[in-house]
């Protein structure tokens, strides 16, 4: 039985083949996976994998969330809605959330 910290599926099991023959597990810790845009998936720029939260972010709104093209779009799409030329229900779904969120502030 693996101890108690290697039970998680935080850590990616290796089996590997000793000297002496003998089969035995190992564990590593994942890679994290590269960022992507929450709405069209695309792979967010100048945001890396490693260092601390303040790294991995940039400082606009909806940073390390969305890309600058869908930051965009999110924005055109809030101040359409408030001066009433769009309704809510004509965004699609996913884009509707980061509205929302967008409107709140």
């Amino acid at each position: 039985m693996p101890k108690p910290r290697y039970r998680s599926h935080s850590f990616k099991k290796v089996q590997r083949v000793t000297k002496s023959g003998r089969n035995v597990t190992h564990y590593r810790r994942g890679k994290n996976a590269e960022p992507k845009c929450g709405i069209c998936g695309a792979e967010l720029n100048g945001i890396g994998t490693r260092g601390g939260k303040s790294r991995k972010t940039t400082s606009r709104i909806f940073g390390g969330v969305l890309c600058s093209k869908c930051t965009a779009e999110v924005v055109k799409l809030e101040s359409r809605i408030e001066n009433g030329d769009m309704k809510l229900d004509d965004i699609r779904m996913k884009q509707r959330a980061f509205v929302l969120q967008l409107m709140a502030h």
